[in-house]
């Protein structure tokens, strides 16, 4: 796109699975360019972890996304240090000085989402962040696209369709399928038509399945479901949710699914049929798309789950379609979400749109995003 400019940006993002701060590094003009760089992830320790979830109950009480009721401006200050940390640490394993980095883009942690009443709270002072890495700092996100009749969700669409764009043997239409706490899908079109939703539960209710009778906060490769199996009445009820079948598509809180009563499932079975869940939410909710994908490159944490993977290729090779892994793919699917956050930085940047009508529902594509500039940056 004439005008643009290519920058250094990291980008950083804090999921809805709250296990940590995803760092990656991208080159990029916004549009077209992408190069991606080198990639680190920081683990919160179990206690922190803790506190993020005590944020969430908090937060159930705000009504203006400014409000920071209760110890949640103490929480948020906290997270905010624990991105400079990471910030710090990336930068110092990698051989780079705060003026090598043009931008960051600050994801925040998301602790309250409710699109129906155009509120979204992802706790994060970007300010703060800027000042303390001596790097300019783009936040905040996803208000002004809620402003605007958004969903607030997904914004990583845009990102998607770059490197779609960018890929050389793939036969289009594909869908990127993030398996995340809450998971998305972006469809690309021949034409380039971007077409992005939740498609439903991902991690989140397996993580607090297994925490919840195990202690552990995960369940790695999918070990425990594989020693399970599928409790049908439990997982149709889960799939029987007016949301599959609403012709509006919505995007979700991690609280829009609550996890089994420990009554209903032994560990390994609720694992195992949670895991499945997961998979056939993608299935059903891939059917509100134009047309049939070719292919589905699946990113984020659940990816690794060999389980609820391989439930997905089942499931779709029913369809005829094929199921790879972003790595299978060419790319990182660790790193792919906090690399759209510092593409979509240079992007709020530049002006250019950051969600479309087909991926939040907004009424007209949007740019968005806070700025904060590094007062101190010439010092450093």
């Amino acid at each position: 796109m004439a005008g643009t400019q290519a920058r250094t940006a990291i980008g950083l993002m804090s999921g809805t699975s709250m296990d940590g701060i995803d760092v990656a590094l991208l080159r990029t003009d916004g549009d077209a360019l992408v190069e991606r760089g080198p990639f680190a992830g920081t683990a919160y320790d179990s206690a922190f972890r803790n506190r993020l979830k005590s944020a969430l109950e908090t937060a159930k009480t705000i009504r203006k996304r400014e409000e920071r009721p209760g110890d949640l401006s103490e929480i948020e200050r906290e997270l905010t240090l624990r991105h400079v940390a990471a910030v710090g640490e990336f930068l110092s394993a990698n051989g780079l000085r705060p003026s090598d980095i043009d931008v960051i883009g600050f994801h925040g942690q998301t602790v309250l989402h409710r699109p129906d009443e155009g509120l979204t709270v992802q706790i994060g002072d970007g300010a703060l962040l800027a000042r303390e890495c001596g790097i300019p700092v783009v936040y905040d996100m996803r208000a002004n696209d809620m402003v605007h009749g958004g969903q607030g969700a997904p914004l990583v669409p845009a990102y998607h369709a770059a490197l779609a764009e960018g890929m050389k043997d793939a036969t289009l239409p594909v869908c990127f399928v993030n398996i995340g706490g809450i998971s998305n899908i972006t469809y690309v079109g021949a034409g380039g038509e971007i077409i992005a939703y939740d498609s439903g539960p991902g991690n989140t209710l397996i993580d607090q399945w297994v925490e919840g009778h195990a202690g552990i906060p995960f369940d790695q490769g999918g070990m425990i479901a594989s020693e399970g199996r599928i409790v049908s009445e439990l997982a149709e009820r889960y799939l029987d949710n007016p949301f599959f079948t609403a012709e509006k598509r919505r995007s979700l809180d991690r609280n829009d699914f609550l996890p089994p009563s420990g009554s209903e499932a032994e560990l390994a079975d609720g694992a195992r049929t949670l895991a499945y869940v997961a998979a056939a939410a993608i299935i059903k909710s891939v059917g509100h798309l134009p047309q049939k994908p070719s292919l589905y490159i699946v990113c984020g944490g659940g990816r690794l789950n060999r389980v609820l993977l391989q439930d997905l290729s089942d499931l779709a090779g029913q369809q005829m379609t094929e199921v790879v892994t972003a790595e299978d793919a060419g790319f990182d699917g660790d790193a792919m979400e906090a690399e759209a956050w510092a593409y979509l930085a240079v992007r709020s940047l530049e002006g250019l749109p950051l969600t479309y009508p087909g991926t939040t529902g907004v009424r007209t594509a949007v740019s968005g995003g806070v700025f904060a500039g590094a007062e101190d940056r010439a010092r450093r």
